[in-house]
Parts: structure tokens; C-alpha cells; sequence
């Protein structure tokens, strides 16, 4: 862990909770299938390789579907043979849609994808004159709605990097409402889910915490977020807001209280993660860029793996490249949803 931890911190593309040895250790305790390849140049460590082996040696990354940063932590200009990695560690095929930049793996055949982020490093003060400068308007109107609710509700109050349960467990209401009003699936459905949060949320280092915040109005909780932070880069997860507050602009007040307290706290990106939703537009002063593909070896469980995947992960992509694609199955999703909630009921 001391030499993980050693790689990590020695290059920026690995600053990344994601990519920190406490959080597969953690995921690990949960699931059976995780494991990680230990990469040796004679009897010095080069690289650590965190994945989950599932069955016909399908290989996926740590928590795959929940993580927005993946892949090896390694040495500077690491050189290997993808095929033989996944090979020795008794894999046909690694999938990856989070992958960053700069990894062995990465060839000119995967795709790559902007990832939104909020650039700290000048200090809060500078992020907010860049908000009044490239979104203006946005920024104004949050400030405006923040006002108006101390006005007619009550004051506004933020606990940031709070190791709570109990708003913790609000917070996760209110996601599972939204998916559920989005038409998605729900993921704390999963009770390894729920505990995994539950236990990164009491992890808490120097070098890797949980970081739980929410705002309140008036003493009841209003929006909040959960993510995980290294020492200077705090990783979005799960956002969330009472329903009763919509037209007030939840999620942005918070993030923005957010970002400042993260600032005073020593974090130099916010890494919102890959997708193009509309808040990460308006907040976003940075982007990273993640890669999606695979890695794979001449074997029937890899064409099997094709079939099965890759069409579908293209569509997929698509759809999210093109914006009047991506609305319509938006909207289609939030129709599900609704349809869903009246039959439950």
C-alpha cells in the first residue's frame, strides 16, 4: 500500500480516489471478485492493476459501472504488453469506459471522452470570476435563488465533510428517487452498494476520505453530495436534492458551497465525471478526458464478449454525442420512470 500509494502521488493523471488502494480494498471486502496484478521489474514494484475477474475471465474495473476513474497505477513510462497482462492475470478480455489518460493500455482504437471538471488550483475567488465571466447568467441566479430562500424559508446552513450516517441515508433517499423518476436503475438497490458508501464514508485519511456535505435551509436538509477525495482531488459521485426545492436551483447552491469549502480545505479539482449534464456545463472551468474500449485476446469468450458488448457500448456513445439523440431517450427514460411510479403505486 506505501508503494501505491508512492505511485499514485508521484504523477497527476493518478490523482484520483478512484484509483487509490483504499478504495479496491474496500470494494474488495465486498466482492469476491476483485483482485489486483502486481507488476515487478525484478524485485522492484512498477505497477498495480486493480480489476474484478468475473466468470469465462471477463475482466472489469473495480466497482465497473460506479467509477468514473480507472486502470493501472504505475511507474513513468511504463512499457507492456496489454495482451500479456491480461493474459497473466488469467483474463480474455478487460473492458473499461473510465479510463485515464496516459495508460499502457490505451491505444488510438478506443475512444475518448471529455470528462467536466472544477479547477481549483487559483483558488475559489478565481472560479467564481470565471463563472461571472463564461456563465454569467447562471451564476447570478443561483446567488439570487440562495437569497430569496433565506428570505422566505430561512437561513442556509452547510455541513461540509460530515461523518453523519443519518444524512448520509437521507441523501441516498433522495438518489433513489431519482433514478427511479429518471427511469434508471436504481444502484442502492444493491445492498453492497449501500455498505460500500457507507463504510468509505467512516474511511477516513489523509490521503483517501469519504466526504459526505449537505446544505440545509432552515435546519431541513435540502441538497447534499457524496464523493471521495485524495488530498487534493475531491471525485463527484452521488449528488442529490429534496424535490420540494427544485425550482430553487439545489444543485447548483450547493456545489458552488461546495466547491469554496473544498477550496479552503486543501482540493484542486472537483473531477465531476464523464457525461454531459447540464450542471456540469454550467460549472465546469476543465476537463479531463477518459477512454472507453477493451483489451483483448484471440479467445471465444472475447468474441463472445464482442458480440455482446461493443455494438451496444457504440450505440450507446452515440447517443450521447448527439444532443437531439440524447434528449429523446432523456425524455423516453423520465416517461418510463413516470409509468414505473404509477403502476408501484
Amino acid at each position: 500500500m506505501s508503494r501505491w500509494r508512492a505511485l499514485q502521488e508521484a504523477d497527476a493523471s493518478f490523482d484520483n480516489p478512484f484509483l487509490s488502494p483504499e478504495f479496491t480494498i474496500t470494494v474488495g471486502e465486498l466482492r469476491d471478485m476483485v483482485r489486483v496484478g502486481v507488476l515487478y521489474d525484478g524485485p522492484e514494484i512498477v505497477g498495480f492493476f486493480p480489476f474484478e475477474r468475473h466468470p469465462f475471465g471477463i475482466g472489469k474495473p473495480v466497482a465497473a459501472g460506479l467509477t468514473d476513474a480507472q486502470g493501472l497505477v504505475h511507474v513513468k513510462d511504463l512499457e507492456l504488453d496489454p495482451r500479456r497482462l491480461i493474459r497473466d492475470c488469467g483474463l480474455s478480455v478487460y473492458e473499461f469506459d473510465h479510463l485515464v489518460s496516459g495508460q499502457p493500455l490505451l491505444s488510438e482504437r478506443h475512444e475518448r471522452h471529455p470528462s467536466p471538471a472544477i479547477d481549483l488550483r487559483d483558488g475559489y475567488p478565481a472560479y467564481t470570476d470565471f463563472l461571472r465571466e463564461h456563465s454569467g447568467k447562471t451564476y447570478k441566479s443561483t446567488l439570487a435563488k440562495s437569497r430569496k430562500l433565506q428570505r422566505d424559508i430561512g437561513p442556509i446552513r452547510h455541513d461540509y465533510a460530515t461523518t453523519d450516517l443519518e444524512p448520509l441515508r437521507t441523501l441516498l433517499g433522495w438518489k433513489t428517487d431519482q433514478y427511479r423518476r429518471t427511469g434508471r436503475t436504481d444502484r442502492f438497490a444493491h445492498q453492497w452498494i449501500v455498505e460500500l458508501v457507507e463504510r468509505l464514508l467512516a474511511t477516513q485519511t489523509p490521503g483517501f476520505a469519504g466526504v459526505l456535505d449537505m446544505i440545509y435551509v432552515d435546519g431541513e436538509p435540502m441538497a447534499g453530495h457524496f464523493g471521495l477525495r485524495t488530498r487534493t482531488t475531491l471525485a463527484g459521485w452521488f449528488p442529490a436534492y429534496d424535490t420540494q426545492y427544485a425550482k430553487s436551483s439545489p444543485g447548483l447552491i450547493h456545489h458552488l458551497a461546495m466547491a469554496e469549502r473544498a477550496a479552503e480545505s486543501g482540493i484542486q479539482m472537483i473531477d465531476m465525471g464523464r457525461g454531459q449534464k447540464e450542471y456540469k456545463e454550467k460549472l465546469k472551468n476543465a476537463q479531463l478526458q477518459v477512454a472507453e474500449g477493451r483489451v483483448a485476446r484471440v479467445r471465444p469468450s472475447a468474441a463472445l464478449h464482442w458480440m455482446m458488448r461493443v455494438p451496444v457500448r457504440k450505440t450507446r456513445a452515440t447517443v450521447l454525442a448527439n444532443p437531439v439523440l440524447h434528449r429523446t431517450a432523456d425524455r423516453a427514460l423520465k416517461t418510463f420512470g413516470r409509468l414505473r411510479t404509477v403502476f408501484q403505486s
